[in-house]
C-alpha cells in the first residue's frame, strides 16, 4: 500500500469501534502515526493494541469531547509525544440507545438529548479544531475531515437533534476552510450513509436494512472500509485542491428523488418507464 501519509500525525475521534477504528487503521496503513481518541478508555486501549498487533503506528488517548480542558491537555500531549498534528478526523458522535430514545420528533424530543447531541457532535469538534489548528498552522497546515450524515442533509421523522447537529457540523467545516484555507488548512465533510458496522449488523432490524438498501443506488450497503478509504484520500495530498467540500459517501442514497422506489415498482407493473 502507498505510504502517502508517511511522517504525518493523525487524531481520530470515536476510534474505539466502527468507522473510527477502521479510519484509524487505513490512515496508519498509509503511513500515518495515528492517535486513537475516545471517551471509552478501555475500548480505545483495545483498539490501539489491535492496530499495533497489525504492525501499525497507533496510540490510545482517552478524553471527553465535552470538556475543553481535557481536549486542550490531550492536544498538548499529542504534540509533546509526536511533535506535530497533520490530520484531524472528527468522527465521534453520541448515538447511545438512551440518546436515541430521547431524540425523536420536535414535540417529543427530550431537551437533554438535544443538548447532548450539540455538545458532542458540534461543540466537541469545534473545540478540538480550536486547539489543534494553531499546531497544524505552525507546521504548514493539514487536513481536517468531519463525519456528517445524510441526516444532516435531509429531514426525517425522528433523530431531530442528531440531524441538526450534523447539519451544523457541515457549516462549521466551511467556516474553518474559509478562515484558515490561506494558512494551509483544508476542511472537508463526508456525509456518511448507512454503514454495516458490527453494531449496525447486530442491532438494526433486517426490515430497516431492507428499506435502506432499496434506496441505495449501489447493489449493497456500505462498509466501514468504504468510508475510511475516502477519509484517507481527503487526508492525503492527492486531494490538495478539495477544500470546504461536502462529499456524500452513501452509495447514492441522497442522489435520487425520494419517490424513485415507488416509481420503480409502478414501472415494473406497467412494463414501461414512460410517465
Amino acid at each position: 500500500m502507498s505510504k502517502s501519509l508517511a511522517n504525518k500525525v493523525a487524531i481520530v475521534t470515536g476510534a474505539a469501534t466502527g468507522i473510527g477504528l477502521e479510519s484509524a487503521r487505513v490512515l496508519a496503513e498509509h503511513g500515518a502515526t495515528v492517535v486513537l481518541a475516545d471517551i471509552d478508555a478501555a475500548g480505545v486501549e483495545r483498539a490501539a493494541a489491535l492496530l499495533v498487533a497489525e504492525g501499525l503506528e497507533a496510540f490510545p488517548l482517552a478524553f471527553d469531547l465535552t470538556d475543553e480542558a481535557q481536549i486542550a491537555a490531550s492536544v498538548r500531549q499529542v504534540v509533546e509525544k509526536n511533535g506535530r498534528i497533520d490530520i484531524v478526523h472528527n468522527n465521534a458522535a453520541i448515538q447511545t440507545n438512551a440518546q436515541r430514545a430521547g431524540d425523536r420528533d420536535v414535540i417529543n424530543i427530550e431537551t437533554s438529548a438535544w443538548d447532548a447531541a450539540m455538545a458532542v457532535n458540534v461543540r466537541g469538534p469545534m473545540l478540538l479544531c480550536k486547539h489543534a489548528l494553531p499546531v497544524m498552522i505552525a507546521n504548514g497546515g493539514g487536513s481536517i475531515i468531519h463525519s456528517s450524515s445524510g441526516f444532516g442533509l435531509l429531514g426525517e421523522v425522528t433523530l431531530t437533534a442528531y440531524g441538526s447537529s450534523k447539519a451544523a457540523l457541515i457549516n462549521l467545516s466551511r467556516f474553518i476552510a474559509t478562515q484558515y484555507g490561506k494558512s494551509g488548512i483544508r476542511s472537508n465533510v463526508v456525509a456518511i450513509g448507512f454503514v454495516l458496522t458490527q453494531n449496525a449488523i447486530e442491532s438494526t432490524p433486517q426490515v430497516v436494512k431492507d428499506i435502506l438498501l432499496q434506496h441505495t443506488l449501489n447493489p449493497a450497503l456500505g462498509t466501514p472500509r468504504n468510508i475510511a478509504d475516502v477519509v484517507a484520500f481527503l487526508a492525503s495530498d492527492k486531494s490538495v485542491f478539495i477544500n470546504g467540500a461536502l462529499i456524500p459517501v452513501d452509495g447514492g442514497f441522497t442522489a435520487h428523488q425520494p419517490s424513485v422506489v415507488h416509481f420503480q415498482e409502478l414501472f415494473a407493473v406497467a412494463g414501461s418507464n414512460q410517465l
